[in-house]
């Protein structure tokens, strides 16, 4: 490889404003073969201070599958020579048995020819020899151990948001056979002991004693709710109240209306949380009783004290 380029603490100055620079310490493991051994490798790497490079050599790809079985590395790099070492084989083996580290290829043929290939195997980069410099490969190094941090990284994300939104959809379906418990529907696992069915739980029975146009409207209603909130349905959660205590609706059946609604949306979610969806439905069914209550108040109220006839002013009572 070439010596560094000229004007480096320029250069590595630029670096550090973008907010990204070298690692001080590389551990690279070289798999070679016997007629182009670590050596040059090393000598290079140690000629340029930008970073510190502790280089293991590894003769043939048995002896490199056997390190990497025993110890973890930050970078492999691989020597391709062909009819001897393939290195594009050797990578496609790597991958396929779960290797993980970044492997960088080394080669004397141009980039042009062999870098499409090499990412075609899962390289993560080629370099050729001849036209190469020190501080490139150092980038290219420092550029793929970045890459495999943020892959590792945005797995282990996503698999704890998997698992939050799993542990949250377990939380929603046990709430919800609480619920169903209060209106006496267990379900057909209540009683068992089948662990399978308790994780699926049979769904209420739909409120058959209640028109469809009601149910469709009132499930209208809460995946509005959902999105919006309270504010801005006010007036049409007054109405549907109104229109429960005129049709004599009690508060059982109301619940089982939104119960039986709510599952529906719940079991709709997919991999999307069910938290949000849960807090609002239990907000949207307290109001709905609340303002069913002082609907039939209001009437038992009225029975009680019917509205009598007043005098017209001027004409006193005999």
């Amino acid at each position: 490889m070439e010596a560094p380029i000229k004007d480096r603490q320029s250069r590595l100055g630029l670096a550090a404003m973008s907010g990204f620079r070298l690692p001080h310490k590389i551990k690279a493991l070289y798999i070679t073969t016997r007629h182009r051994t670590g050596k040059w490798l090393a000598d290079a790497l140690a000629a340029d201070s930008a970073a510190e490079v502790a280089i293991e050599e590894a003769v043939g790809s048995l002896a490199g599958v056997a390190r990497l079985r025993e110890e973890t590395f930050d970078v492999v790099l691989i020597s391709h020579e062909p009819g001897v070492l393939d290195a594009l084989d050797l990578v496609e083996g790597y991958r396929a048995g779960g290797a993980e580290e970044p492997i960088i290829v080394l080669g004397t043929q141009s980039e042009q020819e062999m870098a499409v290939l090499c990412y075609e195997v899962g390289a993560d980069g080629y370099l050729c020899v001849h036209t190469a410099t020190t501080r490139q490969l150092l980038w290219i190094v420092a550029r793929a151990i970045q890459r495999h941090q943020l892959v590792r990284e945005n797995q282990r994300l996503a698999q704890d948001q998997q698992a939050r939104i799993q542990a949250e959809r377990e939380e929603a379906e046990r709430i919800l056979r609480q619920q169903r418990a209060m209106l006496g529907h267990q379900g057909a696992a209540a009683g068992k002991a089948d662990e399978s069915a308790e994780r699926s739980p049979a769904r209420l029975p739909p409120p058959h004693q209640l028109p469809k146009q009601l149910v469709s409207h009132y499930r209208d209603l809460l995946r509005t709710y959902v999105i919006m909130g309270t504010g801005n349905l006010s007036c049409e959660l007054k109405q549907l109240a109104e229109v429960l205590v005129s049709a004599g609706i009690t508060a059982k059946e109301l619940m089982h209306l939104h119960l039986y609604v709510l599952e529906e949306l719940v079991r709709g979610l997919g991999t999307r949380s069910a938290r949000h969806v849960m807090t609002r439905a239990d907000l949207m069914v307290l109001e709905m009783m609340l303002r069913l209550a002082e609907g039939y108040q209001t009437r038992y109220y009225q029975r009680i004290h019917p509205p009598s006839q007043q005098l017209l002013p001027g004409f006193a009572e005999r």
